[in-house]
């Protein structure tokens, strides 16, 4: 493992207890420059995960909480006219910052939800036709509750694309539930210590970008994203997009194990977070009782590394 990383991962650990695979990937997609996605039923530590990562990186943090009467002017900032100057002046909206938390997401309205699409990708805001720029690194960390939940609504393909994983929290283990329930961690915050700056974590990210990745892993990729496109069972297969997003993941976990190289471990040990929110189903697949993981699963087995 990189030392570096290692040690966000322990100091996250002193939090978030028996999730250690999820917080690897989490810290993963940030070093890969990316957006996460977390599912899950409310009370898991979706949350605490987020604030806990920012605090082991040096991220300045902001959290919003999306209901139904978030504006996306309280996202992207607003003019307003200052009348001792006589002209209009720009808010800052609550994205400026280095790790957005949108809490809820799939609880507010489409077009607040749609306020979040160009500084995703572009790390920018545009208000009253003038752009400004976000400073580097920028992540959004999004929870949603499961669809179904009181007050939620689907998020759209264009809203999902833009998350490079969707991960899941899950229930905690036996021996994690009894250290929550006794009080030893979850409290915890205040002892997470820093472990890299915000220039380092930059850094990393070159470091990671420049990973020397062969062509034959480029290949693999790309015949994957095809499969998908392919089977008939598939409504929806991978976008460009999502093959770019499975390669820089894929780079993140050949640097997350210290390597100085991208192997096919290092793509299917992620391939399912960054593939399952962007793959629809169609009827039939779904009255077989399959779903998106089965499919992934059963594309990766038969196609292989070249």
């Amino acid at each position: 493992m990189h030392q570096e990383l290692e040690q966000i991962v322990v100091e996250v650990n002193k939090v978030v207890k028996g999730k250690d695979g999820v917080i690897r990937k989490a810290l993963a997609a940030i070093l890969a420059g990316g957006h996460v996605l977390l599912e899950d039923i409310p009370g898991v530590g979706k949350t605490t995960l987020a604030m806990v990562l920012g605090k082991a990186m040096e991220l300045s943090c902001k959290r919003m909480q999306f209901t139904p009467d978030v504006l996306p002017s309280d996202i992207v900032g607003f003019t307003m006219y200052n009348s001792a100057t006589g002209e209009f002046a720009y808010k800052k909206g609550a994205v400026f910052c280095n790790l957005f938390l949108a809490d809820e997401l799939n609880r507010t309205s489409s077009k607040t939800q749609a306020a979040l699409l160009e500084v995703m990708e572009e790390a920018k805001v545009t208000v009253d036709g003038v752009s400004y720029p976000l400073s580097p690194p920028f992540t959004v960390i999004a929870t949603e509750n499961p669809f179904g939940s009181s007050g939620t609504q689907l998020l759209p393909e264009s809203q999902l694309d833009r998350f490079l994983i969707c991960l899941s929290m899950g229930y905690p283990s036996h021996d994690a539930a009894l250290a929550i329930l006794k009080g030893s961690v979850g409290q915890g915050l205040d002892r997470v210590e820093s472990v890299i700056t915000v220039n380092r974590l930059m850094e990393l990210r070159a470091q990671t970008e420049n990973l020397y990745t062969d062509d034959r892993i480029h290949e693999y990729i790309v015949n994957l994203a095809e499969e998908t496109r392919k089977e008939p069972r598939i409504a929806l297969g991978v976008s460009p997009r999502g093959s770019i997003a499975l390669l820089k993941m894929a780079r993140a976990m050949a640097m997350m194990r210290g390597g100085d190289y991208v192997v096919p471990e290092d793509v299917l040990s992620v391939i399912d977070d960054v593939w399952k929110h962007r793959i629809l189903l169609n009827a039939h697949a779904r009255a077989e009782g399959l779903d998106v993981s089965d499919m992934i699963m059963r594309i990766t087995e038969r196609i292989h590394a070249v």
